[in-house]
């Protein structure tokens, strides 16, 4: 590993240390060469022939001569701010739109796969924007979502208020700046993804929700997904997203280029009240403040609690995110269950044919409205074909045999899809998609017994090593394949060296300049920042410093007991819980929860609404206590000492409990060799306290 790092790389270690970041990694890591067009890192390469010649390949072969996107893209446009940062209440800057622009510049960037680079310019939109005359419009520009307002008799009806407090209230500035102040009646989240409720406090106060002067609406089953699709495997997220949103490359024609539904996440305050409406038919009509509205629930498609709306007075209709400038993730690299996009296809299926025939305009929560019946029919059969294709076609493969590790290089899109821009996986890849799928009806395994119990990769790569003649051969060979552009088949092999030597220096810097080029080449973000963070990691190291901390105290409080109790049994080791054998009784008096906690074969487990007859210890704490024992504010200890906890009971089994518990830190190696030989220390914390959630944006 080497002992210095680029100035970039400190810098992003200093705001990972000193902020909050949210959903998607945020933090602004702007590099000043990038105008100029020089790569960030000495180690980098410049886009080798073999790629230049892919990018040139595609510029002829794409629809580059539809231009719409790019017409609807700028339509309606109002005014955007003089500045181009927002900075979070804390110091660090939240949100850097300037970042970019050397997207703007009119080049080709051969770093940058040609239909990236269109996706990349269209998301540099920014300011406010008209949809409907006079009654609906749009801040672009401001996060990773669009932030929406809906006029109403006396106010604003808000649309998914981003991802964090400061960029939404700017976002409200300016709306009130252009078109005169008025209070927000009412707050709708589209979905349970942070990037579209975290910055509710920069337009609402939570009082005014309390009492009911404004509503917040959501579809049902909201708080818990919200919360619990970030906690079980949140620890492991939150590493796995330094790939997946590229946190370590700063803003690039080398690095970070766009996350596909918008920049990039704001680094500021995630924050969240519960809403006090929720929707719960499949189609509820509902008038705020004279603005009507149907409301759609889509559950199970981009996220597990989803809804589109439908204005009938504006003949408008808001796809959430179910319908954006891309298809979307079935399987989102960073992590999470996989979806399911037949019912993705059958939902947008049922707007086109109850809404599709008389809306005059589509927005959504990400990327640019479409406005005119046909366009809109045409852009909701594209993806609506588009996830049922996926589906249909790579379970017609899967019948003919076709497994998890060849689909990948077999699945393809028909022609006429692949001409049509709204049906470009962006977002997702065809490629890692197509595999989700199998791995929805079939799982990993392709059926053969010699994967079904692998070997770890560094228990195989050595036999490999061996086999192929030792490392100097690998390292020949792989540059051999390098010069002639096979990138694939040269990471076949480098990989193997890699596992097998992770102190080979000279193996992790082919391995890097491998990675590099293959995400030069890669049309979706995601891929190209995996590939690209790799490189990054394996030439300099994994960052140091403070991890991303995400568990604000609205976090905490929307977070169940329950679902705190089952968390406390993934931190727990296993192996040093055996032989222990009790149980405990919670109660919560101020909410009236109770539970039975047990201890046995060395697994922990807890039942809601019950009380055990003869439990080894019994734990009394009012919820709002506990929540500071969550958060990290206090221990149980210190409560105990305040009279605000009570133990009865053998004090031995909450000692016992407390041992096994682990703390957990996203500081583990995603590629060999790249972990500091010294680790740093880091903070101690209470094992009580809730583990870092990966606050789920945009996926």
């Amino acid at each position: 590993m080497h002992t210095k790092l680029p100035l970039v790389a400190l810098t992003l270690i200093f705001i990972l240390a000193n902020s909050a970041i949210a959903a998607g990694g945020g933090g602004v890591v702007a590099d000043p060469g990038a105008m100029e067009g020089k790569h960030f890192d000495p180690k980098g390469n410049s886009p080798s022939q073999f790629t230049i010649e892919l990018q040139n390949g595609l510029r002829k072969t794409l629809p580059f001569e539809d231009k719409r996107d790019f017409e609807e893209a700028q339509r309606g446009f109002i005014a955007a701010p003089a500045y181009k940062q927002i900075m979070a209440d804390a110091g660090n800057v939240a949100w850097d739109m300037g970042s970019y622009e050397f997207l703007l510049q009119g080049k080709d960037f051969d770093s940058i796969n040609p239909s990236l680079q269109r996706q990349a310019i269209l998301n540099m939109a920014y300011g406010l924007y008209e949809v409907v005359p006079g009654e609906i419009y749009q801040v672009r520009g401001f996060d990773l979502a669009n932030i929406s307002f809906i006029k109403t008799n006396t106010g604003w009806i808000v649309f998914d208020p981003l991802t964090s407090k400061e960029t939404a209230r700017a976002a409200l500035e300016l709306v009130n700046e252009k078109l005169g102040k008025r209070p927000v009646v009412a707050v709708v989240y589209s979905h349970s993804h942070g990037d579209h409720f975290g910055g509710v406090r920069g337009v609402v106060d939570e009082a005014d929700v309390k009492s009911g002067k404004v509503k917040i609406i959501a579809p049902a089953g909201f708080m818990e997904h919200a919360i619990a699709e970030n906690v079980y495997a949140g620890n492991a997220m939150t590493r796995r997203m330094y790939f997946q949103y590229g946190v370590l490359l700063p803003r690039s024609p080398f690095g970070h280029v766009d996350q596909s539904i918008g920049k990039n996440t704001a680094a500021g305050n995630l924050g969240l009240i519960e809403p006090n409406v929720y929707i719960t038919e499949p189609f509820e009509k509902m008038t705020v403040d004279g603005v009507e509205m149907e409301f759609q629930n889509t559950p199970g498609t981009e996220a597990p609690a989803e809804m589109n709306t439908y204005f009938p007075q504006y003949k408008a209709f808001w796809a959430a995110e179910n319908i954006t400038g891309t298809i979307h993730n079935i399987y989102t690299l960073r992590g999470a269950l996989v979806r399911d996009p037949l019912a993705w296809s059958k939902n947008i299926n049922n707007a086109l044919y109850r809404y599709g025939n008389n809306a005059q305009v589509m927005f959504a929560s990400h990327s640019w409205p479409r406005w005119g019946n046909e366009r809109i029919q045409e852009v909701m059969r594209t993806q609506r074909d588009a996830y049922a294709h996926l589906n249909n076609e790579v379970l017609h493969l899967a019948n003919n045999g076709v497994t998890i590790n060849e689909i990948q290089n077999v699945y393809q899109l028909p022609d006429s899809l692949k001409k049509q821009w709204a049906a470009h996986s962006y977002h997702g890849s065809e490629e890692h998609n197509s595999r989700a799928v199998i791995n929805r009806y079939l799982g990993y395994w392709d059926a053969n017994p010699a994967t079904l119990i692998p070997l770890s990769p560094k228990d195989s790569a050595p036999l490999y090593v061996e086999m192929m003649g030792g490392s100097s051969k690998i390292l020949a060979k792989g540059r051999q394949l390098y010069k002639q552009g096979k990138y694939r088949e040269a990471m076949e092999i480098v990989n193997k060296l890699v596992y097998a030597q992770p102190d080979n220096t000279a193996a992790k810097d082919l391995l890097a300049d491998i990675f590099e080029q293959i995400g030069y080449q890669k049309e979706s973000p995601s891929v190209r920042n995996s590939f690209l963070g790799a490189a990054y990691e394996l030439r300099h190291g994994m960052p140091t410093g403070a991890s991303p901390k995400s568990n604000g105290p609205d976090m905490i409080r929307a977070m169940t007991t329950e679902l705190w109790l089952n968390s406390l049994a993934i931190s727990m080791d296993g192996k040093k819980a055996a032989g222990m054998n009790f149980v405990i009784n919670l109660s919560t008096p101020d909410n009236g929860e109770k539970f039975v906690v047990e201890m046995s074969n060395s697994a922990l487990t807890n039942i809601k609404g019950q009380q055990a007859a003869n439990p080894t210890l019994a734990i009394t704490i009012n919820r709002s206590d506990l929540e500071q024992v969550m958060g990290g504010q206090t221990t149980f200890d210190q409560l105990l000492a305040q009279g605000k906890a009570q133990f009865d009971g053998d004090r031995k089994a909450f000692d016992q409990l407390k041992s096994t518990l682990t703390v957990f830190k996203p500081d583990f190696e995603l590629m060999p060799g790249t972990k500091p030989k010294v680790d740093v220390p880091m903070k101690p914390r209470d094992p009580f306290e809730v583990q870092n959630l990966a606050v789920t944006g945009g996926e």
